[in-house]
């Protein structure tokens, strides 16, 4: 006997796409930091006639397209959707960090890493718009946590297996397998994640939306202000710790590469661990009733203050004591890192204004990024040693847990008009494959 009601719809499961997410993520920034663990190699820093100086602006040359195309990747996620516009710029990154194993001039490299960055500049606007319309406020800690590991874990085992590759066969068969690897991630992504470009009425929905919001009312907001300054010094600690990290190890406290390259993954997992616990901590804590904006401020000052422990690693006699508080500072900033992403991109942010305001966070990332590295490289060259660019890293830190305390409060959130009604949810309502 059949029933005459319809059988419901199964419930979408956001998890096994936020997971994808991660991985990709993941390895973006393996993509990204493969070349610190070059730089740390000595036929590599032969071959182009590298300075400290040199290296640090070569590391930084990423940042700089990935930040230049962070508002246009925004702009468009917020208009025409995840899936292809991620598959297409990530299909461009992968095949550009394999050619860097063929390159053999430092323009041509400078070009790979040009491409390679503004490629890269989709992942997060990509990934957090998806977030913010498939996740409620008491799960986005969590979620932004599990998103969070990709870029730690990425960096974590990359430069081990960097290092591996170097040693064992050449940098420039890194280059190319790290590359091509990456592109399995395409299958399961076109597979698994529903088709959410935009039908022409649909696209005129989401562009009324869109268009509630300008990047000008964003810089209205002290809130968007405040996250623009927490991404910034919370970017410099961690781009600093891809680039130079490894060379610190090897030059001033004497590792191998291949011993370098495991104590960076001891720090990255450190962070990734306690940035997935933070976030479910401060979950749980708004899921009965404290207020979101006052726990995720409160896990993101305890963090940055936490980082500023690097400092200690810089002056400590041994390389024990060095080793400990190196991973220690960065594990102890993973308590920001899933809350101040929450806050400053989601929380604080109206919906349709996601993608817009993540390019533009993205944007002071990605100066700490290009700051960082190049900064690092010079004081490095002024002092001599690793003390002057982890002084630099101690400041920004404190700026970061300042800025947050001032900056980031519900009454200074941007304000956007009441556009006509919302498109349907893309993963939920879409079904074109």
């Amino acid at each position: 006997m059949t029933s005459d009601h319809p059988k419901a719809p199964a419930a979408f499961n956001p998890w096994p796409i936020l997971a994808l997410l991660a991985v990709g993520l993941l390895i973006s920034f393996i993509d990204r930091t493969s070349l610190s663990s070059a730089l740390a190699d000595k036929n590599f820093v032969k071959e182009f006639g590298l300075t400290s100086v040199e290296r640090g602006w070569l590391n930084s040359t990423f940042f700089w397209s990935y930040g230049l195309f962070q508002l246009a990747m925004g702009w468009m996620v917020d208009r025409y959707g995840v899936k292809w516009p991620y598959a297409v710029c990530f299909t461009l990154w992968c095949v550009a960090t394999a050619l860097t194993g063929l390159v053999s001039t430092l323009g041509a490299l400078i070009l790979m890493r040009l491409i390679v960055g503004a490629a890269e500049a989709i992942v997060i606007p990509a990934s957090y718009r998806w977030m913010g319309n498939n996740f409620a406020e008491s799960q986005k800690g969590f979620a932004v946590g599990i998103f969070a590991m990709g870029g730690k874990i990425g960096p974590a085992i990359g430069a081990p297996i960097a290092a591996w590759f170097i040693v064992q066969h050449s940098w420039q068969l890194m280059f190319v397998a790290t590359g091509l690897a990456g592109l399995l991630w395409l299958a399961p992504w076109l597979l698994m994640l529903k088709n959410d470009y935009p039908s022409k009425a649909e696209l005129v929905v989401r562009k009324k939306a869109a268009a509630s919001i300008t990047v000008g009312s964003l810089l209205a907001s002290p809130v968007v202000w405040g996250g623009m300054i927490n991404n910034f010094c919370y970017g410099y600690f961690t781009f600093y710790c891809m680039a130079w990290m490894p060379a610190y190890l090897v030059e001033q406290r004497g590792l191998s590469l291949t011993k370098s390259g495991l104590y960076t993954f001891f720090s990255f997992v450190g962070i990734a661990i306690v940035a997935t616990i933070a976030g479910w901590a401060a979950d749980r804590l708004i899921a009965r009733g404290r207020d979101a904006v006052l726990v995720r401020k409160s896990f993101v000052v305890t963090g940055f203050i936490g980082g500023t422990t690097v400092l200690l690693g810089a002056y400590a006699p041994t390389l024990e004591m060095a080793l400990f508080w190196n991973v220690l500072s960065l594990s102890l900033l993973g308590l920001a890192t899933a809350n101040n992403t929450t806050l400053c991109k989601l929380t604080l942010i109206p919906k349709q204004a996601i993608g817009l305001n993540t390019g533009l966070q993205q944007v002071a990332t990605s100066l700490a990024g290009g700051v960082s590295a190049s900064l690092s490289g010079w004081l490095l060259h002024v002092g001599g040693s690793y003390r002057l660019p982890m002084m630099a890293i101690f400041i920004f830190l404190m700026i970061g847990a300042g800025s947050t305390v001032i900056l980031l409060q519900r009454k200074w959130a941007p304000k956007v008009a009441d556009p006509a009604p919302a498109a349907p949810a893309p993963q939920e309502a879409l079904g074109r494959s």
